[in-house]
C-alpha cells in the first residue's frame, strides 16, 4: 500500500498533467480569439477540435485514478492529526471540489460545451458586427439549456444560478448577491443623479476635456504598451495583442497572453482597458512557483481575479496621483496635444461620469455597477425560467432606461454587447461588482502597509505595491476556502460593498463639488 506522501506526489503529477493539457486548450482559445482565420472553414474546424480536446481533458478529470488518489490524499500528510495543512490541505480540498463537478458530466456535455463554445463565441461576433439579435438567440437558448441541464447534475434540486456562480465565485449565492446589489444600488444611484444634475467635473466646466478627440491607434498601442509594462508587466512572460472583447488567457505565469482594443474617438478605452488587463497578468504572471500546475496556484476567484483588474485601473490609473505619472508620456506621445494640460484637469478629464452610459467596457466607475446589476439580473430570470431568450432584449432595453435613463438604439449597443453569453459564461458578470468592491478594500489595506504609496504612484513607482499584491493575494492562489477567508487575512474584515459605496461617494462628491 502506497503511503499518504506518495499518494499525494502521484496525485500532483496527475494535477500537473491536467494542468498541461488545460494550458493547451487556454492556447486554442487565446489563438481562435486573437490569430485564428475568420472563415467559416477555420471556425469549424476549431469547434470539432476543442470539443475532441475537452473530451479528452475529461476523461483524464474524471479517471477512477484520479479519484482513489484524492480519496487517498483527503487529509494527509501535515500535522499531529494526519490532515494536510497548509497549501497542500487546499490542493486537495480544491482538487476534490473539481472532480465532485467534472465526475457529474457526462464526457458528451463536456464536449458539447466545448464546441458550444467555439461556435457561440463565432455566432456573437458576426451577429454583433451585424446587429442581428436573432442570430444568436439560438446559440443562447442552447447555453441557457445546457447550463440548467449541468447544474442540475452538479447539485441536484439547487439554485441553478447559485450552482453557476459557484464556478466563479465559490461559495457565493443569489441572496447573498442581492444583499450587496442592494448596499450598491442605494449609493450609486442617488451618486449617479447628483453628478448628472451637474455640468461635469468642476476642473472642466468651460473647457473640454484634455482626452478628448481622435488620436493615432498606433500611437495608442505604444502609450498602452509602455504604461503596461510600467506597472510591472513582463514582456518576456507575455504578449499584448489586439482583439474584439480585450480579455487575458495564456497558458500559465511563464506565457500570459493579454488583449486590448482601441478606437480612434477613444484614447481612454484602448488605455483603460490595457490596464486592466495588465492587472489580470499581473496575477496571472505571480501565481506561486513552488506550487505550478497545481489547483491551490491557480486564483482564488473570478472576483478576484477582477479585484486585481480593477484595482489597477481603477484604484491606481483613475487615481489623482497617477495623472502626474500619466501626462508627460500623454505629451511625448502626442506631441502638441497635451500642451498647457493640468494634472487636475487629466485627472478630471479620465474621471468623467458618461451620458449617457450605454457600454459597460466603455462606461465609468460610478455607472458601471448598474451595468453588472442588470446583467445579472437577467442571468438570473433566465436560469430560473422567469424569462426566455426571447424577451432579453426588450428586458435589457427596459432596465438600461429605468437604471440609467439610456434608450437603446440598436442590440448592437444592447443586448450584443457582451462576449460572455456567447461563450457561456453565464454567472460570470456579479464577479464584476465583487472585484471593484475587492478592489477598493484591498487597495486600502496597501496604503495602510505602504509608506507613501501615493506618492510612489506619482512618481511611477509600481514596484512595492505589485510586490505586496504578490504576497498577500497572488501567491495565496486558492488556498483560502472562501472570498471572506481571503479578504481576512488581506484586510482584516470579510468583503463589505459599504467600503466600496463610501469610496465612490468621496471621490465623486470631491470632484463635482457635489
Amino acid at each position: 500500500m502506497a503511503t499518504r506522501e506518495a499518494s499525494y506526489d502521484a496525485l500532483k503529477r496527475e494535477l500537473a498533467t491536467l494542468n498541461d493539457l488545460r494550458s493547451l486548450e487556454g492556447l486554442a482559445g487565446w489563438d481562435e480569439l486573437v490569430m485564428m482565420p475568420s472563415g467559416d472553414g477555420a471556425a469549424n474546424a476549431r469547434a470539432r477540435a476543442m470539443a475532441t480536446l475537452a473530451g479528452v481533458i475529461h476523461d483524464k478529470a474524471t479517471s477512477k485514478a484520479l479519484g482513489a488518489l484524492i480519496e487517498a490524499c483527503d487529509g494527509t500528510p501535515r500535522g499531529k492529526d494526519g490532515t494536510l495543512r497548509g497549501k497542500d490541505g487546499a490542493n486537495v480540498r480544491r482538487a476534490k471540489e473539481s472532480y465532485a463537478k467534472a465526475t457529474a458530466i457526462p464526457s458528451e456535455m463536456a464536449k458539447k460545451r466545448a464546441e458550444l463554445g467555439s461556435r457561440g463565441y463565432q455566432t456573437w461576433v458576426k451577429a454583433r458586427e451585424s446587429g442581428e439579435y436573432g442570430a444568436f438567440a439560438p446559440v443562447l437558448e442552447e447555453w441557457v439549456a445546457l447550463t440548467k441541464a449541468r447544474c442540475e447534475l452538479i447539485a441536484p434540486g439547487a439554485d441553478a444560478y447559485d450552482v453557476a456562480l459557484d464556478d466563479y465565485e465559490r461559495g457565493m449565492t443569489s441572496a447573498r448577491l442581492r444583499e450587496i446589489f442592494t448596499v450598491v444600488r442605494e449609493g450609486v444611484v442617488p451618486l449617479i443623479e447628483k453628478v448628472y444634475a451637474k455640468d461635469g467635473p468642476k476642473a472642466l466646466r468651460g473647457r473640454a476635456n484634455p482626452l478628448s478627440g481622435t488620436f493615432d491607434v498606433d500611437k495608442q498601442a505604444e502609450l498602452a504598451r509602455d504604461v503596461a509594462v510600467a506597472l510591472g508587466f513582463d514582456l518576456t512572460k507575455g504578449r499584448l495583442d489586439v482583439s474584439v472583447h480585450p480579455f487575458t488567457g495564456g497558458c500559465g505565469p511563464d506565457d500570459v497572453r493579454m488583449t486590448t482594443r482601441y478606437k480612434a474617438d477613444d484614447l481612454l478605452e484602448g488605455l483603460s482597458g490595457c490596464v486592466h488587463e495588465a492587472g489580470h497578468s499581473a496575477y496571472e504572471q505571480g501565481r506561486s512557483v513552488d506550487y505550478r500546475g497545481q489547483p491551490v496556484s491557480e486564483a482564488h476567484s473570478m472576483g478576484v481575479h477582477e479585484s486585481q483588474s480593477l484595482l489597477w485601473e481603477r484604484m491606481v490609473a483613475l487615481s489623482e496621483p497617477f495623472a502626474h505619472f500619466l501626462l508627460p508620456k500623454l505629451q511625448s506621445t502626442f506631441p502638441g496635444r497635451f500642451d498647457g494640460v493640468t494634472e487636475e484637469a487629466l485627472y478630471a478629464g479620465y474621471n468623467v461620469v458618461k451620458k449617457p452610459s450605454v457600454i459597460r467596457v466603455e462606461s465609468d466607475e460610478v455607472t458601471y455597477p448598474m451595468h453588472v446589476i442588470l446583467r445579472t439580473e437577467l442571468e438570473m430570470d433566465l436560469l430560473s425560467g422567469k424569462i426566455t431568450v426571447h424577451d432579453l432584449p426588450k428586458l435589457w432595453n427596459a432596465k438600461m432606461k429605468e437604471y440609467l435613463n439610456v434608450d437603446i438604439e440598436n442590440d448592437k449597443q444592447g443586448v450584443l454587447q457582451d462576449v460572455h453569453w456567447g461563450s457561456g459564461a453565464i454567472g460570470y458578470f456579479p464577479t464584476y461588482i465583487i472585484g471593484q468592491i475587492l478592489a477598493c478594500q484591498i487597495f486600502n489595506a496597501a496604503k495602510r502597509s505602504i509608506d507613501d504609496l501615493d506618492g510612489q504612484i506619482k512618481r511611477g513607482e509600481f514596484a512595492q505595491l505589485l510586490a505586496w499584491l504578490r504576497v498577500n493575494v497572488h501567491e495565496r492562489g486558492s488556498e483560502c476556502d472562501s472570498v471572506d477567508e481571503l479578504m481576512m487575512k488581506v484586510t482584516g474584515k470579510p468583503l463589505d460593498a459599504a467600503e466600496f459605496v463610501t469610496y465612490l461617494t468621496e471621490k465623486y462628491t470631491k470632484l463635482y463639488d457635489l
